[in-house]
């Protein structure tokens, strides 16, 4: 009896079906060429409430609940007299996961077609946020439009970075590439 091991429904689209339109959409000759997601950043910043112990560990459990990783603490790579920082410093100045492979896919997955429509008033997400590389980042204002965050993870709200990090990417061809896995982008005007 053979186990029969579950790939995600984004990768196997993307595997069978995306990777060839991007490539006669793109007009390249290898499909090596081809944009595809690399990995998937999502961090969280604790800010002025950095010494609340109870704010950093619910901003670690809830990105440890959308993600399914633990995320490892950042600590200050600067010391900023404004903000009462040292380089170094005990306390966290943010919380980061990154997913690959299966887990970037699914969350991938569940943030364009579950996460994002939960939104308030949303009107899509821009599409001026691409580097030069073709890397895109997304900020939320809220960690529950997630379905995994409880009424009990929603009393301590905090925003959310999420950066898609393509391999062979451009502007054009990660924004060909996130409109393919339906990224609901909001529309041009013309």
């Amino acid at each position: 009896m053979s186990e029969s091991k579950y790939t995600p429904r984004l990768k196997t689209e993307y595997t069978d079906k995306l990777r060839e339109e991007l490539k006669k959409e793109l007009n390249l000759k290898n499909l090596h060429e081809v944009p595809e997601l690399k990995k998937i950043v999502v961090s969280s910043g604790v800010g002025k409430k950095r010494e609340d112990k109870r704010f950093t560990e619910t901003v670690a459990l809830t990105l440890e609940k959308i993600t399914g990783q633990v995320p490892t603490s950042r600590l200050a790579k600067k010391s900023i007299a404004t903000f009462k920082i040292r380089k170094g410093m005990g306390a966290p100045v943010g919380y980061l996961v990154t997913l690959r492979n299966d887990k970037m896919y699914e969350f991938a997955d569940r943030l364009i077609n579950i996460a994002l429509p939960h939104v308030r008033d949303f009107h899509g997400v821009s599409r001026k946020a691409f580097d030069a590389k073709g890397n895109y980042s997304l900020g939320l204002r809220e960690q529950t439009v997630f379905p995994e965050i409880t009424f009990e993870d929603s009393a301590v709200l905090h925003g959310l970075e999420i950066t898609f990090i393509s391999k062979n990417g451009s502007k054009e061809g990660s924004l060909k590439l996130l409109e393919k896995f339906g990224m609901p982008f909001e529309k041009e005007n013309k």
